[in-house]
């Protein structure tokens, strides 16, 4: 993804620091919406599509680790970065409990906002309880798929690969990282990723006269493979 063509949310109720990083990401050609209170900020996640989110910890109305934690249970997987003027153990690691990716402490260097930026909008949040594409739903916590609302059975190979798809989603996987995000140091004989990728089309998508209309898992043909919606 471009930097230029980032969509980022800063939810941030200090006025003149918003201000100072708001005008930073002009200059370098990105847009940024503003909220100054979480309410506001978490109702601007939930109605818009953002590649990242700047959450500040202390905010009006919702503080900052309800917002994350809230956004998590509903299944929201944009990547949160954490601001906040704390810099101790227990506040990063109950930040990363409530489901932020990454924490920045204030006062911060502007540079240093933007690659961090770079690299969480580059990927879903692993952190979500449910990962929700179209009608595809994934719950981490109760290892259940949907869709449409009918539970798909999955094994658990199956599972963590459509995991790293929906993770990636709408960038594609290539094989090798696929093999390495389901697999790890344990590489499967030549035919395991196929055999198992065919189960998971079949279940996601079915087959025959039970094809569904909108067709999610895609192979990119000397690539890898891509889950997004798309029409057959």
């Amino acid at each position: 993804m471009d930097i230029d063509k980032l969509q980022l949310l800063l939810v941030e109720d200090d006025i003149d620091l918003a201000t100072a990083v708001i005008d930073y990401f002009e200059l370098e050609k990105i847009q940024c919406d503003h909220a100054a209170n979480g309410l506001s900020g978490f109702n601007l996640i939930k109605s818009n599509h953002y590649d990242a989110v700047i959450l500040d910890l202390n905010l009006p109305k919702m503080d900052g680790l309800t917002v994350c934690d809230t956004l998590r249970a509903e299944g929201v997987d944009v990547p949160i970065l954490m601001l906040t003027a704390k810099d101790t153990l227990d506040d990063k690691l109950q930040g990363f409990a409530k489901g932020a990716d990454d924490y920045l402490v204030k006062p911060f260097a502007m540079e240093e906002l933007i690659v961090r930026i770079k690299v969480l909008s580059r990927r879903r949040s692993a952190q979500a309880k449910k990962l929700i594409i179209g009608g595809l739903s994934l719950d981490n916590e109760q290892q259940i798929v949907t869709r449409d609302e009918h539970r798909l059975k999955l094994s658990p190979i199956s599972f963590k690969i459509l995991e790293t798809l929906m993770l990636a989603s709408p960038n594609p996987v290539n094989r090798e990282k696929l093999i390495q995000s389901v697999w790890g140091e344990e590489q499967p004989d030549s035919n395991s990723l196929k055999v198992h990728m065919f189960n998971l089309r079949k279940a996601v998508d079915g087959q025959g006269e039970n094809k569904h209309p909108i067709k999610l898992i895609h192979t990119l043909v000397g690539y890898g493979f891509v889950l997004k919606e798309e029409q057959k």
